[in-house]
């Protein structure tokens, strides 16, 4: 049997960090540490070699951008451990600023997505998984923002649709599920936008961050 995946949480409302960890540690996780500031996350993170690090973006000691920061350096230091930021607001440079060039492993979610607890987990398990999600209301502000001269100009109305539900972390099932069409069609979708996005072939995996990647830098310019 498979051990369960390790978390850290750092979150320095102490109400929210307990409510966080009681609600994974009820799903199945194994929640090994609790911080209160940055530089506790991160050295915890480190130090227990976590599987995934729950981050609230605004921590001590500056209480800017410090948990996003210490994730960044996490996700530098010890790759293999997933991140999963949280965000009070709506903050698209946070979430790009903490994907880099590697959207593996990652995700970056308000904090109201808390009280959805079945996504809520499964976005933890998803980054885990080295997969990535994006909070939806994160992506549709995104969407709405696209350059229009970018390569994903090039896509259509559902080919968008289709990128956007990818943004979140959707398998092609979910995909279907979401925009009531069959698993086949989402196929089809995905295959014109790796096209369109001159995505060359490799792993389906890969080429999907990799669109996801680029959906994020079209919707930041």
């Amino acid at each position: 049997m498979s051990s369960p995946v390790r978390v850290v949480i750092g979150e320095d409302d102490v109400l929210l960090r307990e409510g966080i960890a009681r609600l994974l540690t009820e799903a199945g996780f194994d929640v090994v540490a609790l911080a209160g500031d940055a530089d506790a996350l991160l050295r915890k993170a480190l130090a227990y070699q976590t599987d995934v690090a729950v981050v609230d973006v605004r921590m001590p000691p500056e209480r800017t951008d410090d948990g996003l920061r210490a994730a960044i350096e996490l996700r530098r230091r010890r790759p293999e451990t997933g991140v999963l930021v949280l965000s009070q607001y709506y903050e698209p440079r946070f979430a790009l600023d903490l994907i880099g060039q590697r959207p593996e492993g990652v995700g970056y979610l308000l904090k109201e997505r808390v009280g959805d607890v079945d996504a809520f987990v499964e976005a933890v398990n998803r980054v885990a998984g080295g997969g990535s999600v994006l909070d939806p209301e994160v992506v549709g502000r995104m969407l709405g923002r696209r350059s229009p001269d970018s390569p994903v100009g090039l896509l259509t109305a559902r080919e968008r649709d289709v990128l956007a539900a990818m943004a979140e972390g959707k398998s092609n099932q979910g995909i279907a599920a979401t925009l009531v069409v069959t698993e086949a069609a989402v196929e089809k979708h995905v295959t014109s936008i790796f096209q369109k996005l001159e995505l060359i072939p490799r792993a389906a995996e890969h080429r999907r961050v990799l669109a996801v990647l680029t959906f994020l830098r079209d919707a930041d310019k």
